[in-house]
């Protein structure tokens, strides 16, 4: 169990480092003057690589993270509300991570128009889930 403990954790680490950049990159792209199209390009090609990566990284994480809580029977049984809570946090990562492709693609079409600063407040979300799982699963306050 501790085995797949571990991997979990660096696959859920790695997934958020992609959701951290990302945004970031999205910022920069919200910032490229129209008649920099070389930059553009590179930012979204950047932009691609990344969110195929952070997927491929999400898929074990999320596995994983089923193994341990279906094989183990982690957060199962009463007085495990915790649990229901970061359930509902990674669903929530989820729509995060679907979000960023669907803003992604829109990218790429010419069709994405928010402000830089919208970016950088988007960029905030992922940080402030990640400190309530990680507080969810090692203080379970439920």
């Amino acid at each position: 169990m501790l085995w797949v403990k571990s991997f979990h954790i660096v696959f859920v680490a790695s997934w958020f480092a992609g959701l951290f950049y990302l945004p970031r990159i999205f910022v920069n792209l919200a910032m490229v003057p129209p008649e920099s199209a070389a930059e553009r390009e590179r930012l979204l090609l950047m932009a691609q690589k990344l969110m195929r990566f952070t997927t491929f990284l999400a898929v074990p994480a999320l596995g994983l993270g089923l193994w341990l809580w279906l094989g183990y029977g982690i957060g199962r049984g009463a007085g495990n509300g915790w649990m229901h809570a970061k359930l509902a946090a990674v669903v929530l990562i989820l729509g995060y991570h679907h979000a960023c492709a669907r803003m992604l693609r829109r990218f790429v079409q010419g069709r994405e128009r928010r402000h830089h600063v919208w970016y950088r407040w988007f960029n905030e979300v992922p940080v402030i889930l990640l400190v309530a799982v990680v507080v969810l699963v090692v203080v379970k306050p439920f």
